[in-house]
Protein backbone atom coordinates (compact mmCIF):
# COMPACT_ATOMS: atom_id res chain seq x y z
CA UNK A 1 0.00 0.00 0.00
CA UNK A 2 1.13 3.62 -1.00
CA UNK A 3 0.84 6.81 1.71
CA UNK A 4 0.14 10.25 0.37
CA UNK A 5 2.97 12.16 1.95
CA UNK A 6 1.85 15.45 0.22
CA UNK A 7 4.61 17.57 -1.82
CA UNK A 8 8.01 17.28 0.05
CA UNK A 9 11.68 18.25 -1.59
CA UNK A 10 12.22 14.68 -1.88
CA UNK A 11 14.09 13.48 -5.03
CA UNK A 12 16.51 10.64 -5.36
CA UNK A 13 19.11 10.52 -6.01
CA UNK A 14 20.18 14.36 -5.32
CA UNK A 15 23.67 15.00 -5.79
CA UNK A 16 25.73 17.06 -3.12
CA UNK A 17 26.89 19.68 -5.12
CA UNK A 18 30.06 22.29 -3.73
CA UNK A 19 29.92 25.18 -5.37
CA UNK A 20 33.01 27.18 -5.92
CA UNK A 21 33.64 30.94 -6.59
CA UNK A 22 36.17 33.77 -5.42
CA UNK A 23 35.06 36.33 -3.40
CA UNK A 24 35.66 40.16 -4.49
CA UNK A 25 39.12 40.07 -2.25
CA UNK A 26 40.33 37.24 -4.57
CA UNK A 27 40.24 34.31 -1.61
CA UNK A 28 38.30 31.06 -2.45
CA UNK A 29 34.50 30.59 -0.99
CA UNK A 30 32.24 27.10 -1.26
CA UNK A 31 28.96 26.70 -0.89
CA UNK A 32 26.95 22.91 -0.55
CA UNK A 33 24.27 23.56 -2.66
CA UNK A 34 21.34 20.54 -2.58
CA UNK A 35 19.00 21.84 -5.78
CA UNK A 36 20.87 21.91 -8.86
CA UNK A 37 21.64 20.01 -12.15
CA UNK A 38 21.64 19.89 -15.50
CA UNK A 39 19.59 22.03 -17.18
CA UNK A 40 20.11 21.03 -20.94
CA UNK A 41 23.06 19.08 -22.45
CA UNK A 42 26.19 21.94 -22.01
CA UNK A 43 24.14 24.28 -19.18
CA UNK A 44 23.80 23.84 -15.13
CA UNK A 45 21.09 25.59 -12.98
CA UNK A 46 21.55 26.26 -9.65
CA UNK A 47 18.49 26.89 -7.01
CA UNK A 48 20.46 29.81 -5.30
CA UNK A 49 18.75 32.51 -3.10
CA UNK A 50 20.23 36.01 -4.37
CA UNK A 51 21.58 36.32 -0.59
CA UNK A 52 23.87 33.80 -0.71
CA UNK A 53 27.80 35.06 -1.17
CA UNK A 54 28.10 32.36 -3.61
CA UNK A 55 25.48 33.50 -5.73
CA UNK A 56 26.37 37.24 -5.16
CA UNK A 57 30.04 35.93 -6.44
CA UNK A 58 29.10 34.19 -9.17
CA UNK A 59 27.38 37.21 -10.68
CA UNK A 60 30.06 39.71 -9.75
CA UNK A 61 33.29 36.99 -11.44
CA UNK A 62 30.71 35.84 -14.23
CA UNK A 63 31.99 32.33 -13.33
CA UNK A 64 31.88 29.38 -10.82
CA UNK A 65 32.46 25.30 -10.41
CA UNK A 66 30.53 22.90 -9.39
CA UNK A 67 32.12 19.83 -7.50
CA UNK A 68 30.92 16.40 -6.29
CA UNK A 69 31.17 15.91 -2.66
CA UNK A 70 32.71 12.65 -2.16
CA UNK A 71 32.43 9.88 0.93
CA UNK A 72 36.03 11.32 1.91
CA UNK A 73 34.75 14.87 2.56
CA UNK A 74 31.44 14.64 4.14
CA UNK A 75 32.65 17.05 7.00
CA UNK A 76 33.96 19.84 5.32
CA UNK A 77 30.77 19.31 2.30
CA UNK A 78 28.56 19.16 5.05
CA UNK A 79 29.99 22.70 6.95
CA UNK A 80 30.23 24.80 3.43
CA UNK A 81 26.80 24.01 3.99
CA UNK A 82 26.31 24.74 6.88
CA UNK A 83 28.70 28.17 7.38
CA UNK A 84 27.93 31.29 5.36
CA UNK A 85 30.36 33.45 3.65
CA UNK A 86 28.20 36.44 4.48
CA UNK A 87 29.13 35.95 8.42
CA UNK A 88 31.74 33.99 8.61
CA UNK A 89 35.35 34.83 6.97
CA UNK A 90 37.53 32.22 7.35
CA UNK A 91 34.74 29.54 6.29
CA UNK A 92 37.37 28.25 3.67
CA UNK A 93 39.79 27.34 6.17
CA UNK A 94 37.97 25.80 8.43
CA UNK A 95 36.64 23.76 5.98
CA UNK A 96 40.01 22.55 4.94
CA UNK A 97 39.39 22.55 1.55
CA UNK A 98 42.71 23.56 -1.00
CA UNK A 99 41.95 25.75 -4.09
CA UNK A 100 43.57 25.51 -7.21
CA UNK A 101 42.70 28.22 -10.11
CA UNK A 102 40.63 26.93 -13.27
CA UNK A 103 42.54 27.08 -16.72
CA UNK A 104 39.16 28.07 -18.11
CA UNK A 105 36.89 30.09 -15.81
CA UNK A 106 37.46 32.75 -12.83
CA UNK A 107 36.38 30.22 -10.63
CA UNK A 108 38.65 27.84 -7.70
CA UNK A 109 38.44 23.82 -8.24
CA UNK A 110 38.38 22.33 -5.04
CA UNK A 111 42.02 20.10 -4.95
CA UNK A 112 39.94 17.55 -2.37
CA UNK A 113 37.15 16.75 -4.62
CA UNK A 114 38.05 14.94 -7.89
CA UNK A 115 34.97 15.81 -10.34
CA UNK A 116 34.38 18.87 -11.08
CA UNK A 117 32.57 21.25 -13.84
CA UNK A 118 34.00 24.29 -14.46
CA UNK A 119 30.92 27.42 -15.53
CA UNK A 120 30.82 30.42 -17.31
CA UNK A 121 27.76 32.18 -15.40
CA UNK A 122 25.09 32.97 -18.62
CA UNK A 123 21.70 34.43 -16.66
CA UNK A 124 19.37 34.28 -14.29
CA UNK A 125 16.78 32.68 -15.14
CA UNK A 126 13.09 33.74 -15.04
CA UNK A 127 12.44 31.77 -11.70
CA UNK A 128 15.58 33.26 -10.27
CA UNK A 129 17.62 30.05 -10.90
CA UNK A 130 21.59 30.69 -12.06
CA UNK A 131 22.16 28.93 -15.51
CA UNK A 132 25.82 28.07 -16.44
CA UNK A 133 27.71 27.07 -20.04
CA UNK A 134 29.97 24.01 -18.69
CA UNK A 135 33.24 25.37 -20.63
CA UNK A 136 35.52 22.05 -18.90
CA UNK A 137 35.19 18.67 -16.64
CA UNK A 138 37.95 18.20 -14.76
CA UNK A 139 38.51 14.85 -13.41
CA UNK A 140 41.39 13.89 -11.13
CA UNK A 141 43.63 10.89 -12.80
CA UNK A 142 42.80 8.90 -9.44
CA UNK A 143 39.53 8.25 -9.89
CA UNK A 144 39.70 7.29 -13.41
CA UNK A 145 39.10 3.37 -14.97
CA UNK A 146 41.27 2.42 -17.49
CA UNK A 147 39.33 3.79 -20.39
CA UNK A 148 39.63 7.13 -18.95
CA UNK A 149 36.06 7.67 -17.35
CA UNK A 150 35.25 8.53 -14.16
CA UNK A 151 35.18 4.78 -11.55
CA UNK A 152 32.22 5.38 -9.46
CA UNK A 153 34.02 2.87 -6.68
CA UNK A 154 37.42 5.18 -6.94
CA UNK A 155 35.18 8.25 -6.94
CA UNK A 156 32.48 7.41 -4.11
CA UNK A 157 30.43 10.57 -4.81
CA UNK A 158 27.79 11.24 -2.17
CA UNK A 159 24.01 12.07 -2.62
CA UNK A 160 21.50 13.65 -0.23
CA UNK A 161 18.61 11.84 0.92
CA UNK A 162 16.13 14.81 2.05
CA UNK A 163 13.56 13.02 4.31
CA UNK A 164 16.18 12.02 7.05
CA UNK A 165 18.73 14.66 6.32
CA UNK A 166 21.37 11.77 5.62
CA UNK A 167 24.21 11.56 2.83
CA UNK A 168 24.72 8.28 0.99
CA UNK A 169 27.44 7.04 -1.18
CA UNK A 170 26.21 6.14 -4.50
CA UNK A 171 26.17 2.09 -4.77
CA UNK A 172 27.05 -0.50 -6.65
CA UNK A 173 26.94 -0.58 -10.83
CA UNK A 174 23.33 -2.82 -11.48
CA UNK A 175 22.81 -2.68 -15.17
CA UNK A 176 23.95 -1.07 -18.86
CA UNK A 177 21.86 2.23 -19.77
CA UNK A 178 21.11 1.95 -23.39
CA UNK A 179 21.52 -1.52 -23.63
CA UNK A 180 19.57 -3.73 -20.61
CA UNK A 181 16.25 -2.34 -21.49
CA UNK A 182 16.94 -3.72 -25.04
CA UNK A 183 15.64 -7.30 -24.21
CA UNK A 184 11.51 -6.19 -23.57
CA UNK A 185 12.06 -5.27 -26.79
Amino acid sequence: MRRNMGVKTWFYPLPVLIIGTYNEDGTPNAMNAAWGGLYDYDKVVLCLSAGHKTTKNIKAKGAFTVAFADAAHVVASDYVGMASGNSEPDKWEKSGFHAVKSEFVDAPLIDELPVALECKFIKVNEDGNIIGQIVNVSVDESVLNEEGTPNMDKFRPISFEPAGSGYYVLGRRVGSAFSDGARLK
